[in-house]
């Protein structure tokens, strides 16, 4: 095998390891940078480098920061007694995309999956704990995704802070605006008729 093919599979295999990324994807993808766009690929190579190599967990609520302490800990004019616990960094970043939320944040990086043999110490829900009980925290807001596994995680977690003494409340789900009913499956309908106000 040449030097070129063998750094040329290891760039597919490097791409493959994104989700959603297959085989014939990768091979497009690599095939595409080195053919069409070379300062593409050093730019890449470059900022996932740079990402890799700076890049950490808040200490306080473990999303990505290159700080020890991320930026929206440290803003002392957010409210103290809302905790909203998510998945990941990037459900906290659609929720402040928002802007309707001025709590403070947890981020599990991950959930809940006994197939995948992931409980809830694998995610975090020690930290949470500790968390949450900091004499502050009034409300912790369970904003994990409406699968299976966050289903799980929610109720564990609910559970879990309920049995301490502490306030849990799940993230409402139902119609999206501007659907019509229609159009909406079915246990989304359900739901936001349980869950009306």
């Amino acid at each position: 095998m040449s030097n070129a093919q063998h750094s040329l599979d290891g760039l597919v295999e490097a791409l493959r390891r994104l989700p959603g990324v297959g085989q014939k994807s990768a091979q497009r993808m690599a095939y595409h940078l080195l053919q069409h766009d070379r300062d593409g690929a050093r730019q890449l190579s470059r900022a996932l480098g740079q990402a890799a190599d700076h890049i950490l967990h808040c200490q306080r609520c473990h999303t990505f920061t290159e700080t020890p302490v991320c930026s929206i800990c440290l803003d002392e004019t957010r409210d103290a007694s809302l905790l909203c616990v998510l998945e990941s960094p990037a459900d906290q970043a659609a929720l402040e995309r928002t802007g309707s939320y001025r709590g403070y944040y947890f981020v599990l990086m991950g959930r809940v999956s006994p197939l995948d043999g992931i409980g809830a110490q694998d995610i975090g829900v020690a930290q949470l704990l500790e968390r949450a009980a900091d004499g502050k925290v009034e409300e912790v807001i369970l904003a994990t995704s409406f699968t299976a596994e966050g289903e799980a995680t929610a109720h564990v977690l609910s559970q879990a802070l309920k049995a301490r003494g502490l306030r849990a409340t799940r993230l409402a789900r139902g119609v999206p605006v501007g659907s019509e009913l229609e159009y909406v499956d079915l246990g989304t309908i359900a739901h936001a008729l349980v869950d009306r106000r």
